[in-house]
């Protein structure tokens, strides 16, 4: 929408721009005088021809022709701008040149017609030809062409430049996963072997303690459910680094709830689980994960600092999954602990925008997660998302004609000589001697003075209602006005006072 209002509002301006400019021939008129209705008319349809340009360049050049009927060039003058305009639109330079050439031979023809009307000499309509071809058609058509060249391969350019950033955005990410998915690897190989070990002999060895050592008993447990625990950690450390495990299927659930808690209850902790709501299975991945995570450290925490007291694992599935942890006063002295295991939890709920609180309460502990059922937050591995499709690869001819980007600012050189010359000519018409004296007209003979002695002094003076007729203003008597006539072969046939 805001794009569609700047175009109209350009296009009003535009449109502006040659109304006036037409109109100024009215005030000063570079030439011969040139009847108002005729430059009202002209500056009309350089007008209607400005919108035109935008939709049909090509009819809006040709169109052009009929305003070099005026004969004047400031009436004229507004062709350019139509000029420029459509030669931007035109994509085909052939057909660009086709249409300068056919609008040059119409030119001439409707300059031919009105030179034979005021009797204008072959060098005088030669040379007005080649003035209006070459500075208001040649010149705006070159700076028209290349400035519209210059656009669609700045678009090009521009999405080249997006598919390049989004490319190596993607390409960052995917380094990203391989290298998380070979560190995983690492881990996988060389840790998870030598914990299964571990595992392994601890229940030997707390079997064979039961038997020989009693009083080693609980050491050597301690160790088999540390080493689980380690496992278990292995295996949540690899699902963060993008590496599925079996774990991760069923992460979350209330079977896996159940089982940790059974685990838990199995270990001599006094627990009990409070479910209520739907399965988490079909939940997103990364819920289930916080859920698992938050039961499992919350209960790993109980183990450590309170293993005699009671302990209630809560989870109230809704719009949002809410799960609670909470655990009474127990009779051993809870140590200090380092809080990583927390602040890590804390982190992995942010993540997926939720909320984690955790702290003392009635003397025992408790630890809340607050999360969404359906996370806004996208994973990482989806971030950069897909590639577009490759915009056309940059050939040399687009990027040899015009040069580059550079054919824009030549292209403002080019219309440059076509304004400057039409804005010479309107300061030298402003500023033109629109008066004589008594004397002055008195010294005009008729039948001897040629129309060049007349002009070349006092300039074509203002609009004559009569054709082939030049009117001046008397110098120090505003009530009157002196005009001259002159015949087809630039001859003064007559001259008059007349009143205003």
């Amino acid at each position: 929408m805001m794009i569609s209002v700047n175009v109209r509002v350009r296009d009003g301006l535009w449109t502006a721009v040659a109304f006036l400019l037409a109109l100024v021939a009215l005030l000063a008129p570079l030439g011969r005088p040139v009847q108002w209705w005729l430059v009202v008319a002209s500056a009309v349809w350089a007008a209607a021809l400005v919108p035109i340009s935008a939709r049909w360049p090509r009819w809006a050049i040709l169109l052009t022709t009929p305003l070099h009927a005026v004969n004047n060039l400031l009436a004229i003058a507004p062709t350019s701008l139509v000029i420029f305009r459509s030669a931007r639109s035109v994509r085909s330079q052939p057909q660009l040149w086709a249409l300068v050439g056919a609008t040059a031979v119409l030119q001439a023809a409707f300059g031919a017609l009105h030179a034979w009307r005021a009797g204008d000499s072959l060098f005088e309509y030669l040379l007005g030809t080649a003035f209006t071809v070459v500075f208001l058609l040649v010149f705006p058509a070159v700076a028209g062409a290349l400035v519209g060249r210059r656009k669609p391969l700045t678009q090009v350019l521009m999405e080249r430049n997006d598919y390049l950033e989004h490319t190596r955005v993607l390409t960052a990410s995917t380094a990203r996963s391989d290298t998380r998915a070979h560190i995983a690897s690492e881990m996988h190989d060389m840790l998870s072997h030598r914990l299964r070990q571990l595992t392994a002999h601890a229940d030997a060895l707390e079997q064979s303690a039961a038997e020989h050592a009693p009083e080693l008993r609980e050491q050597v447990e301690l160790i088999r459910k540390t080493s689980a625990v380690a496992m278990d950690e292995l295996r949540e450390i690899l699902g963060v680094l993008g590496t599925s495990t079996d774990a991760d299927e069923d992460a979350g659930t209330r079977a896996d709830v159940e089982r940790l808690v059974a685990a838990s209850a199995a270990a001599g902790v006094s627990v009990a689980l409070d479910w209520s709501g739907p399965d988490l299975a079909d939940a997103d991945a990364r819920v289930r994960r916080a859920v698992h995570r938050v039961v499992r450290e919350a209960l790993t925490n109980v183990h450590k600092h309170a293993p005699s007291a009671r302990t209630r694992v809560s989870v109230q599935v809704g719009e949002r999954v809410r799960v609670e942890v909470v655990n009474g006063p127990s009779g051993e002295p809870r140590g200090g602990g380092t809080r990583r295991g927390l602040i890590g939890l804390e982190e992995r709920v942010a993540l997926i925008g939720g909320s984690f609180g955790a702290g003392p309460v009635h003397g025992g502990f408790r630890v809340t997660a607050d999360l969404p059922a359906h996370p806004v937050v996208q994973e990482e591995s989806g971030a950069a998302g897909a590639v577009a499709e490759a915009p056309p690869p940059i050939t040399a001819e687009v990027l040899t004609v015009p040069r580059v980007i550079g054919s824009g600012c030549l292209g403002t050189l080019a219309v440059v000589p076509a304004l400057g010359t039409v804005l010479v000519l309107l300061i030298v018409a402003l500023f033109s001697r629109t008066e004589m004296t008594r004397q002055e007209f008195d010294a005009f003979q008729v039948s001897v003075t040629q129309e060049d002695d007349v002009t070349e002094t006092h300039g074509f003076g203002v609009p004559s209602d009569n054709t082939g007729c030049y009117r001046y203003h008397v110098r120090d008597d505003a009530s009157r006005d002196f005009e001259l006539c002159f015949d087809r072969k630039a001859v003064l046939i007559t001259k008059r006072e007349l009143a205003r």
